[in-house]
């Protein structure tokens, strides 16, 4: 790789790291496996540099591969997972996490979602990418990505750990009433 893109390539981890293991750790649910599939897109974004950093939006194009290397890893690997009601204990706490019981609640009940669902959600509703964007990057059509998302949203709203959210200080309502909308 000659150094301008070498350089290019650089600055454009620096700058996005934590938002593609962000997205990765909401597709995976697990942080180490979040790490992982970051880093297998960017080693394949990497080969290819120069066609990713020549496409219209190289961050969606790293983001698609994302997507399809998290595709990858349940079709190579045909080990099936045990989801526990919670997660395991790491002893390190977010200092911030005044809403971690919500966010467990929410982690769990996204990881029961089909993947495809899932990534469908997290682009669209955690990413704020637009239905048309979602598409592109799920190689799919804006009509496919509403109807995930659709099916998603229902599964999230009848969920059994997602009854009740909290909706501002003090007030809570359940799922039914809208409060995933």
């Amino acid at each position: 790789m000659q150094a301008e893109q070498e350089l290019q390539f650089q600055s454009f981890v620096t700058a996005r790291w934590a938002q593609l293991v962000r997205t990765a750790y909401l597709l995976t649910g697990d942080p180490h496996d979040a790490e992982d599939l970051t880093q297998t897109a960017l080693a394949k974004a990497y080969r290819s540099w120069r066609r990713v950093w020549r496409s219209d939006n190289p961050e969606a194009y790293v983001r698609r591969m994302l997507v399809t290397c998290n595709s990858d890893r349940f079709r190579k690997r045909r080990v099936a997972e045990r989801l526990t009601a919670e997660p395991p204990d790491t002893g390190v706490r977010d200092p911030g996490a005044i809403w971690a019981d919500e966010r467990n609640a929410l982690m769990s009940a996204l990881a029961e979602l089909p993947a495809r669902q899932r990534a469908v959600v997290v682009m669209r509703y955690w990413e704020d990418l637009s239905e048309a964007e979602v598409a592109d990057v799920m190689g799919c059509a804006p009509g496919t990505v509403k109807s995930q998302a659709s099916k998603a949203l229902a599964k999230l709203r009848a969920h059994p750990g997602l009854e009740q959210v909290v909706d501002g200080p003090g007030r809570t309502r359940t799922m039914k009433q809208g409060a995933a909308r």
